[in-house]
């Protein structure tokens, strides 16, 4: 028994040594995720005009249809596949004034000037704190001017004013409960909208991609100022600015997007019997639609035009418009009760990506025609792939009316706004 116990304590403790030694070494990512990727000036400024105006052209194609039924779209439209003027009262997250013409935006693209302004303001130092600061003084500003003696005199000019008011109240009163305290900040943030997990962080985090010098930055930079988001969209937040920074530096457009599924300094993955949210719902989305092309359309689809009716101005085949609407079926199982929800703007956002492989004109019209919040959607889409496209590659007709309108008739100079982030 003496021999045994001391063979025994010799395997023992061999084995604890072998353990040591033969140890698996735990994995790391790449640290291309952090390395920063420069561009020629003149590349990066076509690139920079290429998503604001692909973002604009995105929101101006939605805003006559915003919020809109694809079905109430199909017979008032038909299919849509330009701009159509904006016939809609103004509000405060819409046109700022009645039925405005083809080519006009709605608060996605005011969001891209502020947020211009913004970067010009603070230049590199991109914090929550001062981009709070900035949207209480913006606000300020607006309030302040009530007190004007001929504003109050001009009712028209008045109302004009009150509407921007409006618009941006509900986020200075996040952006003042934050500098305040973290309960009052608690408070403001969860009431934001309703308490929906709205897709406030998406309206202008593609911008900070524009600025962000590797794809993690762009990541923690947009997560740090997604200041009115609650949990997971605040995730969906970053990784609309991971895209987009991803956009610039690469024609790939699986590169673009997968790239989402590697950016996570947060660790949302780790998040027990949940996951990452965004992966999945991207993962999915991904799969419908590689399942959806492959399918084989029989002539018992083709010929059931009650189920499958082709929206009169759709260029496409019979088979493209069946597969088409056989995705928009899938999207729709899936929608919130709230149409800006973040998750339904992401399951939308990526579906239409991987739909169009990098068509700008195919993927936007896919997004406008679905319908929900599609101006947003489209926004968001239209910087993505406008960062990859640049400037000069985007469509000669809708980049020449979407500077033009917005210029001449909303004060918005989408040339100029590129020409200061590029500087």
């Amino acid at each position: 028994m003496k021999y045994v116990f001391i063979l025994i304590s010799i395997c023992l403790m061999g084995c604890k040594n072998d353990s040591k030694k033969f140890d698996i070494p735990t994995p790391t990512n790449g640290n291309y995720l952090e390395n920063e990727i420069q561009l020629a000036d003149s590349v990066y400024y076509d690139k920079v005009l290429g998503a604001l105006v692909g973002s604009a052209i995105g929101d101006a194609m939605g805003a006559s249809t915003e919020m809109w039924n694809r079905k109430d779209i199909q017979l008032n439209y038909g299919y849509i596949t330009g701009l159509t003027p904006a016939l809609r009262q103004r509000s405060p997250e819409g046109t700022w004034e009645h039925n405005l013409l083809a080519g006009a935006t709605t608060d996605d693209t005011r969001w891209k000037n502020l947020m211009t302004h913004y970067f010009k303001t603070n230049q590199n130092d991109i914090n929550a704190e001062n981009f709070a600061d900035f949207i209480i003084d913006y606000y300020s500003t607006l309030t302040k001017s009530l007190a004007n003696k001929e504003m109050q005199s001009n009712t028209d000019a008045l109302d004009a004013k009150i509407e921007k008011i409006d618009w941006i109240k509900e986020w200075a009163r996040v952006a003042m409960a934050f500098k305040k305290d973290n309960n009052s900040y608690l408070q403001a943030q969860n009431r934001f909208y309703g308490g929906e997990m709205s897709c406030a962080g998406q309206l202008y985090s593609p911008m900070i991609g524009l600025i962000s010098k590797s794809p993690l930055e762009a990541y923690k930079n947009a997560y740090n100022l997604s200041l009115f988001d609650i949990g997971y969209a605040k995730d969906i937040t970053a990784l609309a600015s991971t895209m987009t920074f991803m956009a610039t530096r690469s024609q790939n457009l699986d590169s673009i997007i997968n790239s989402t599924k590697f950016i996570d300094p947060i660790g949302y993955a780790d998040s027990r019997l949940v996951g990452r949210i965004p992966t999945t719902i991207l993962n999915n989305a991904q799969i419908n639609i590689r399942k959806i092309n492959e399918l084989v359309i029989d002539s018992l689809l083709i010929n059931d035009t009650i189920a499958f009716k082709i929206p009169r101005g759709f260029l496409g085949s019979k088979k493209d418009w069946i597969r088409q609407e056989m995705i928009y079926r899938v999207l729709e199982k899936d929608e919130r009760n709230i149409a800006f929800h973040s998750a339904e703007i992401w399951q939308i956002l990526v579906t239409a990506l991987e739909f169009g492989k990098g068509d700008f004109e195919k993927t936007m019209q896919f997004i406008i025609n679905y319908g929900r919040d599609n101006d947003t959607v489209a926004s968001v889409a239209g910087m993505i792939l406008g960062a990859k496209l640049g400037f000069k590659e985007l469509p000669t007709d809708l980049r020449e009316t979407i500077i033009k309108v917005n210029k001449e008739n909303l004060g918005i100079d989408l040339v100029t706004l590129a020409q200061e982030i590029s500087q």
